[in-house]
């Protein structure tokens, strides 16, 4: 054989290989492609605590492994947390409505439990369990928190927080005795319940019939907003969360801004992107269970004049608020998918979703090779 067949040869059984090679990265590449169309990204929106990361943990209850004893040790710090910070609310609370303390030992409770540098906490022993039982018994406490649900008298009036309470304060100042036990481990409700505010971007990603659905958490508050937009690409669906109990409350940011009016110009926003208008929306009405107790003392036509139904009906409070933020969506074409929900009830989570799953899939079958 010649020197010259033997090149030949050679460059033969490489262009061959080399053939062989990008054929493979070819059909990588379409597989990558395939498995990338079959991943549905949910973007969940929407102003702070409207209930997104909660949304969040129910994903990972119904279709994920769920929280093991030690995820739920993991929650311990953040309860106890909550705790001092929703009895330094209701100290200020006192020391707003000038209302005294009925026992005389609770000055000096309050000024301990005040001194308390919250983000430090990490453990819930004595004497700041006694100190907490105690000023939680008093009856001038307990008269802030009632007058704190009068509709005399506005919330925003009352206590000063950096995130709403009734949850925490019914759910653990009103359960102390389960919490400051030595053997205490977070149930599944207190994993819910804690309140931390979301800051950078959360992503989740499950299996559902051999789909992924990747949900992304972004921070609500408005110096978060800013980083949304990494998000906004191929995105297949909005999930947008508005508190319906938050018609009579204001911003963190802004203790003159409404919450509701807020929720309403960032929705109204979101829908006229560019970047979503191929993507669905589905607009979940939260915290429904909260609307239900406070429309009974806190008057939406107080909050939105134009509001005519009746008083203290819950449901016609909820149609309303679902009205102002439909007709927020200026294209007739585009359908608003809607849910009423409370995000910490775990069934109503598991059976809203599954119509919303039903939803995204019914509408991308083609686009995501479903069918």
């Amino acid at each position: 054989m010649t020197l010259e067949s033997m090149m030949a040869c050679c460059l033969s059984e490489e262009a061959k290989e080399s053939k062989r090679i990008n054929a493979e990265i070819d059909k990588q590449l379409r597989r990558d492609k395939r498995d990338a169309r079959r991943e549905l990204k949910l973007l969940l929106l929407g102003t702070g605590e409207s209930g997104k990361s909660t949304f969040i943990k129910q994903m990972r209850i119904i279709h994920g492994s769920g929280y093991t004893d030690e995820d739920r040790r993991s929650y311990t710090k953040l309860v106890y947390q909550n705790i001092f910070t929703s009895m330094q609310a209701m100290i200020r609370a006192m020391d707003n409505l000038k209302i005294p303390y009925k026992y005389e030992q609770n000055k000096a409770n309050a000024l301990q439990v005040r001194e308390v540098d919250v983000e430090k906490v990490c453990s819930f022993d004595q004497p700041y369990i006694n100190a907490v039982k105690m000023l939680w018994a008093d009856p001038g406490i307990q008269e802030a928190y009632d007058q704190h649900l009068s509709q005399d008298v506005p919330t925003i009036a009352i206590i000063e927080y950096p995130f709403h309470l009734e949850n925490i304060i019914l759910s653990y100042l009103s359960d102390l005795d389960r919490i400051a036990d030595s053997s205490y481990l977070p149930t599944q409700q207190d994993v819910l319940r804690v309140r931390v505010p979301t800051t950078g971007i959360i992503e989740y990603p499950f299996d559902l019939q051999s789909i992924i659905f990747r949900m992304v958490d972004v921070g609500g508050q408005r110096s978060e907003r800013r980083k949304w937009i990494h998000c906004f690409e191929n995105v297949t669906s909005i999930m947008f969360l508005v508190a319906l109990s938050e018609y009579d409350q204001v911003l963190v940011e802004s203790d003159n801004e409404n919450r509701m009016e807020e929720s309403k110009a960032l929705f109204r926003t979101i829908i006229t992107y560019p970047w979503f208008q191929n993507s669905s929306v589905i607009l979940f009405l939260n915290k429904k269970d909260l609307l239900e107790e406070k429309i009974m003392y806190s008057h939406l036509v107080d909050y939105f004049p134009e509001f005519d139904g009746p008083q203290r009906d819950a449901q016609a409070g909820r149609e309303f608020i679902l009205k102002m933020f439909v007709d927020l969506n200026p294209d007739s074409d585009k359908i608003i998918y809607s849910h009423f929900t409370c995000a910490t009830d775990t069934e109503n989570i598991r059976f809203v979703f599954a119509a919303v799953k039903d939803t995204i899939l019914q509408l991308n079958l083609k686009e995501y090779n479903l069918v």
